[in-house]
């Protein structure tokens, strides 16, 4: 795995060994850059369920003027310590050792995210449990891009009732991203 594009092209990244984590392929990572990289010039980016880092790594060396990762794995947390050094971004990176509802409730009150990325473990409703906080929550506002990485098949059709506006998903064989706004 690898930075794609911006300041830190080309620059291998440190993944977990095992299954505990699911990179995300380089190429869905491009596919999604594309689509993100109009957002990304100077945004405040929050990476939930970070894993290696490599999303919010990509968004900093793309532009994001800052990333917050959250990742409750200690060893993870390692992992994104050593890529945020290695691609000599760790001034504009903050990881959190937690859980990402505790992480989001220690941010409350903070200005809100320009972009918000979330890839939580498949089948366990963490995404919705995320978007229902996140629905009161002053860290996203209408103008926040919210974008989940989900299996194929998870179900988004309660988003709508939360008071937000599902814009795009995109398909790919196994897994998708959904982008989504806070209704106006």
């Amino acid at each position: 795995m690898r930075v794609i594009a911006g300041k830190a092209r080309r620059l291998p990244l440190k993944t977990l060994p095992g299954a505990d984590t699911r990179p995300t392929t380089d190429r869905i990572k491009e596919t999604l850059f594309n689509i993100l990289q109009p957002e990304l010039s100077d945004c405040r980016f929050l990476d939930l369920f970070s894993g290696s880092g490599a999303i919010g790594i990509e968004a900093l060396s793309r532009g994001a003027s800052h990333a917050v990762f959250v990742e409750k794995n200690p060893r993870a947390c390692a992992c994104i310590r050593d890529n945020l050094a290695f691609t000599k971004l760790a001034s504009d990176g903050q990881v959190m050792n937690m859980d990402a509802l505790q992480a989001l409730r220690s941010m409350e009150g903070r200005e809100a995210f320009d972009c918000i990325f979330m890839d939580p473990p498949y089948g366990m409703d963490l995404e919705r449990t995320v978007l229902e906080y996140l629905a009161g929550s002053s860290l996203a506002d209408e103008d926040t891009l919210i974008i989940v990485e989900a299996d194929l098949h998870t179900d988004f059709s309660y988003v709508d009732s939360l008071g937000y506006e599902l814009t795009r998903s995109k398909e790919y064989k196994t897994n998708k991203h959904v982008f989504l706004y806070k209704r106006k």
